[in-house]
């Protein structure tokens, strides 16, 4: 009579090497994206690569930082006719 004596046999430990490889790349995979994810964004002007004052102007009016009649205050001493 044969009985099992609840061994593997050679394979499983390479799948439990091949499954130990996987789980720990894919935690240095989550902490990579959680460490690039906490980083502080840049500010819009500055990501958008323009620093001239009346396209930042036009785009706060745009995202309704400002109202209109600040938004035209502003335009006009930008513009210079005050």
């Amino acid at each position: 009579m044969h009985y099992w004596d609840g061994s593997w046999g050679g394979g499983a430990w390479l799948l439990m090497a091949l499954v130990m490889v996987a789980l720990w790349g894919a935690v240095a995979w989550i902490v990579v994206a959680l460490a690039r994810n906490r980083r502080e964004p840049a500010p819009r002007e500055q990501a958008a690569g323009s620093s001239d004052p009346m396209t930042i102007l036009d785009q706060r009016f745009a995202r309704g930082e400002i109202d209109e009649p600040e938004y035209r205050d502003r335009r006009t001493v930008l513009q210079g006719q005050k």
